[in-house]
């Protein structure tokens, strides 16, 4: 379990195609404090240790996650945002993730807000998704490549989303504009319920 609280970016040094999988090898600060096995979110996507090499480690997608998320699209070089999964005696800062990205979303809007930064982002949505939860309401939470965010401003396949200068500055954030696809997890309570709904 995560909480959206990202803790820095990881740089992609090589990516190698492995039948349908893709193993990604990545570098960041705190290499040299994984595991195997352990499980680190990137971009939202929890993902495992599968080895590690001085200050380098390598972790693997499957087909379904390269599906369901954006990490099919990465390039070496490119900026991911990272978390360790959560220590059970640590604060919850942001919100439930469970590091299980539900679909991908595309940004539709990137203004200025006197400081912060508005991004607007479009799903594909219909009625069976929305039964199951895979929707955002007002003032919820939902989880943007990893982030955890309060949306605004939601309609059936939009919502927006304000960016302070520290999360821009911190989060792969300052690379999105207007056409690129991210990873969004919808708030696991909202599932909950719309599944006790259906019983």
């Amino acid at each position: 379990m995560f909480s959206g609280i990202i803790e820095e970016f990881a740089t992609v040094v090589a990516i190698t195609r492995d039948r349908e999988n893709i193993d990604f090898t990545l570098t960041c600060s705190f290499t040299g404090e994984l595991r195997i096995d352990q499980s680190v979110a990137h971009n939202g996507v929890c993902l495992t240790v599968v080895s590690i090499d001085d200050d380098r480690y390598v972790v693997t997608a499957m087909k379904e996650t390269l599906e369901r998320s954006n990490l099919g699209l990465l390039h070496v070089g490119d900026k991911v945002n990272v978390e360790r999964s959560m220590l059970m005696n640590g604060r919850l800062d942001g919100h439930i993730v469970q590091g299980h990205v539900d679909q991908t979303a595309r940004c539709i809007a990137k203004e200025d807000a006197q400081g912060s930064t508005y991004f607007t982002f479009e799903y594909d949505c219909d009625r069976e998704q929305a039964l199951r939860g895979y929707f955002t309401v007002d003032k919820g939470s939902v989880t943007v490549n990893g982030v955890s965010l309060t949306v605004c401003r939601p309609t059936t396949n939009t919502f927006q989303v304000a960016i302070i200068p520290y999360t821009m500055a911190h989060t792969n954030f300052q690379d999105i504009n207007v056409g690129t696809v991210v990873n969004i997890e919808f708030d696991i309570l909202g599932k909950y319920i719309a599944r006790l709904q259906q019983l």
